[in-house]
């Protein structure tokens, strides 16, 4: 549904309407002037655009004199065309960059291309191109297209995450993490997407499916490279609180909090009764460990297999493991998903009761969460309350409400707090007061301690296709593992080769790849034919924009420290968790490793919505996609422009209506017929002693009252919208506008230069043109922003609704700062109100300030 502000824009305008109130001489000038013709809107498009690009206007310099202003966008991934999300993603964008530039801040507005991985290969595959060839073609198509938008981009400074130039700083990175110990490799189950054929991150993996696919995602034993994020954890969640809170959406950081997950409890040890290892369990309720009746594995646990051996019961558990291992994680673990188990034979030793506990393997349990294994404690937890019912589990209640009888049957599981009984030295304590004696009792004799526990899992970037940044290990038989010599990065990705059947990578057999040299001892050796996830690539190039041709370092420490931390950060909320935390880790790592100082890369964040079509998102499959190249033809970049702005706020979706698009292009041509009226006439300003008529202070309050609403609602909320809205109250008010002397004609002529100035961020062909044809040199975006004046934006006048118990019966126009007992006195003394009282009697009169007055009977 279209905003019903665009009435304005898209009602039909004749003739008359366009000059209605201006005086015929104005109408003869109008009709002898070159602007009286049609706008030919392509033709300054692509004059404005060809001379931006020649001149480098968006060019960022380091200027120490200036307040620096980084904006950027999330960078797009090169796979296809641009959409309309993207247009209305760096639309915004522009609009701030312009603006911020026109307010003397040090601008930085840079773009690039994500243009490592899956959605690049997957697209080239079924094109029957190679994912090299294609992602150049398709940045040098969707690159155009962006320019077309009018984006005011410093081209010098773009990247591509697929240059050598590029990933070459990605894989010293990952060096640096491996000489830290933060990069090693291990075997686990991962998730692993066989149409995609690769591992995928636990962030890559929505409502169980590829977030890339959305086929159902599997559990798979594969070996990988993992970076500890997890040693992290503490200050990527305390970061939200100290350095975010308030800058980003609070959607925003609660996605954070909840996947990294802090949890405050215990680490228990339960010790098998057939051997001496032990079991490690996490719970954040130990002082339920008396009830703890049966321990559960997740089916990924190490011990889910190895625990069955001798039992006889081998096959019914691997059986199960591999059932389980197929279903949708998410799914598996809802409050009302069925709960499923199988017994291993096997059992555990309560550390503090001493009884022994069989060992259940369920399907509800991830290892994701805790160690992967959980005491069950069925009376005072209710999935564990369910599961025990199905399987004929004991039930002991361990902790009671003090007003409840200790021996009252167990319904239900109760998860309140309480009295503790049957529960050994601690029986008689409440519980939360016995917690912290629990966990001594358990540290003094080795059993287990106080501990916290994170949702948050280490990082697997091991990727199993071909287009993406090599790993520089190399593995050699006498050596071991060994990181790839600084000086011999980076380790090329051969473009030379084709993909094999289905996308498999072609590195693993590419003898010209796989085999080099041992760069400790020099023997034959092989290389790590995985690629890294392309969300190492994304992590950190918000820093190498600032230093694009640094030599020597992923960016230099110099340039880093004047523009970073982006100032605005403005992308999608499904980045929320996949990107943003990623970026979070690198920008804190980087801090680690000597190259900046600030913690944080974003200080503040803008999260767009998406743009639908007949109430879904765009896209092929359901045949509502609009193409931004037939919308630039049609109407031009000012209007697609001015429509995305103006009709829904940023971070609301945006319901996209050709109609409101071709309203949008009448504005645009209107603005362009309104300056032909009066630009013959006003070029110059008029020496005149006159003073402003009250329509003249009018516009001159119109006039600042308009600055100050883009001011602060383009500035300071990124309420593009509402900025625009009053814009076009103004743009009508100057359609009416008449000039009775001289001095109105200097106010008219300063409010129509003003006007180009604030819409030129939204319109910026348009507007370069006016100022142009104005007769100035030089750029808009390299002007002043217009000020304005307070104690000229406050009405002279203001209309007074006047109301008998709350029915309207006159509207009063009055001064300004007319006294309450003043208004109260015209109100009675008002002649339609003196006809509806009829000579009744008044009880009380209602005030309203600057709005209303009710006079009660």
């Amino acid at each position: 549904m279209v905003n019903k502000n665009f009435v304005t824009l898209s009602c039909a305008v004749s003739f008359a309407e366009t000059f209605n109130g201006l005086k015929s001489s104005s109408l003869l000038d109008t009709l002898l002037s070159p602007m009286s013709v049609k706008y030919d809107f392509r033709a300054v498009e692509r004059k404005w655009q060809k001379i931006w690009a020649e001149r480098k206007t968006g060019k960022a310099e380091i200027d120490r004199n200036k307040e620096k202003f980084y904006i950027l966008e999330m960078f797009p991934y090169p796979s296809g065309r641009i959409h309309m999300g993207h247009v209305r993603n760096y639309t915004i964008g522009d609009v701030l960059a312009r603006y911020h530039r026109m307010n003397g801040k040090n601008v930085l507005h840079p773009m690039g291309w994500d243009a490592f991985g899956m959605p690049a290969e997957n697209a080239a595959i079924e094109k029957g191109s190679h994912p090299s060839k294609w992602t150049t073609e398709n940045i040098d198509a969707m690159r155009k297209q962006i320019k077309a938008i009018g984006v005011y981009y410093d081209w010098d400074r773009e990247i591509s995450t697929c240059s050598p130039e590029y990933y070459r700083w990605t894989q010293w990175l990952f060096m640096r993490f491996y000489k830290k110990g933060l990069a090693y490799r291990k075997k686990t189950f991962v998730n692993w997407c066989r149409p995609c054929g690769t591992v995928l991150a636990n962030e890559q993996v929505v409502n169980g499916g590829c977030w890339r696919c959305e086929c159902p995602v599997i559990q798979k034993e594969i070996e990988g490279w993992f970076l500890k994020i997890t040693d992290y954890a503490e200050e990527l969640l305390a970061d939200l609180e100290k350095n975010l809170k308030g800058k980003w959406p609070e959607r925003v950081l609660t996605m954070q909090r909840n996947w990294i997950g802090k949890s405050v409890g215990s680490r228990v040890f339960f010790r098998l009764a057939h051997s001496d290892e032990s079991i490690e369990v996490f719970t954040t309720r130990p002082d339920t460990l008396y009830g703890a009746t049966f321990i559960c594995l997740a089916p990924e646990h190490e011990l889910a297999v190895k625990l069955t051996a001798g039992t006889g019961s081998e096959k019914v558990v691997a059986d199960f493991i591999e059932e389980i291992s197929n279903q949708d994680k998410t799914a598996r673990s809802s409050e009302d998903a069925e709960k499923l188990g199988v017994f291993t034979g096997r059992y555990a030793i309560n550390p503090l009761s001493g009884e022994k506990l069989p060992i259940w393997i369920a399907n509800f349990i991830l290892i994701e969460y805790g160690t992967g294994a959980i005491m069950s404690v069925p009376a005072h937890d209710a999935r564990d309350f369910e599961f025990a019912g199905k399987y004929g589990i004991t039930i002991t209640k361990v902790i009671v409400p003090e007003t409840d009888a200790a021996d009252a049957p167990i319904e239900e599981a109760y998860t309140g707090d309480g009295v503790m009984r049957a529960s050994g030295r601690f029986t008689g304590m409440k519980n939360r007061d016995a917690i912290p004696e629990i966990n001594e009792y358990l540290e003094s004799r080795n059993l287990g301690q106080a501990a916290i526990s994170y949702r948050l899992r280490d990082w697997g970037i091991s990727r199993q296709r071909y287009w993406g940044c090599p790993i520089p290990i190399i593995y050699c038989e006498k050596c071991g593992t060994q990181p790839v010599s600084e000086e011999n990065l980076p380790v090329l990705l051969p473009v030379d080769v084709d993909l094999l059947e289905g996308g498999k990578s072609p590195l693993p057999e590419l003898e010209s790849f796989k085999n080099t040299d041992c760069p400790a001892c020099g023997s034959p050796a092989l290389r790590e034919p995985d690629t890294m996830d392309t969300f190492m690539d994304s992590s950190w190039y918000f820093h190498r924009y600032t230093s694009p041709k640094c030599k020597i370092s992923p960016a230099d420490k110099d340039d880093l420290a004047y523009w970073m931390p982006v100032d605005k950060y403005i992308g999608g909320i499904e980045h929320a968790v996949l990107h943003l935390l990623y970026a979070r880790f690198f920008n804190k790592f980087c801090r680690d490793i000597g190259l900046l100082e600030y913690p944080e890369p974003f200080a503040n964040l803008l999260t767009q919505g998406m743009v639908i079509k007949d109430g879904a998102k765009m896209s092929k499959s359901k045949g509502n996609v609009v193409d931004p190249d037939e919308i630039l033809e049609r109407y031009g970049a000012d209007a697609m422009r001015l429509f995305i702005l103006f009709v829904a706020p940023p971070e609301r979706d945006l319901d996209w209506d050709d109609s409101g698009v071709e309203g949008a292009h009448r504005f645009v041509s209107r603005v362009f017929r309104l300056y032909g009226t009066w630009m013959p006439q006003l070029k110059e300003k008029i020496r005149t002693g006159a003073e402003l008529t009250k329509n003249g202070r009018e516009l001159r309050r119109m006039r600042h009252h308009t600055i100050k609403r883009f001011t602060v609602d383009i500035g300071r909320r990124a309420h593009f919208n509402t900025a625009i809205s009053a814009g076009m109250e103004f743009f009508n008010f100057l359609s009416d506008f008449s000039p009775e002397n001289d001095a109105e004609k200097n106010e008219l002529r300063g409010a129509l230069q003003d006007f180009i100035k604030i819409l030129h961020p939204v319109i910026p062909h348009l507007t370069q043109e006016l100022y142009e044809r104005f007769g100035y040199d030089g750029y808009l975006t390299e002007s002043k922003w217009p000020q304005y004046v307070d104690e000229y934006t406050a009405a002279e006048t203001r209309t007074i609704v006047v109301q008998i118990n709350g029915k309207l019966r006159a509207r009063l126009e009055v001064p300004a700062g007319i006294t309450d007992e003043e208004l109260k006195k015209q109100a009675l003394e008002n002649e339609k109100i003196q006809q509806a009282l009829a000579g009744g009697s008044v009880k009380k009169l209602i005030l309203v300030p600057g709005k209303l007055i009710n006079i009660v009977r």
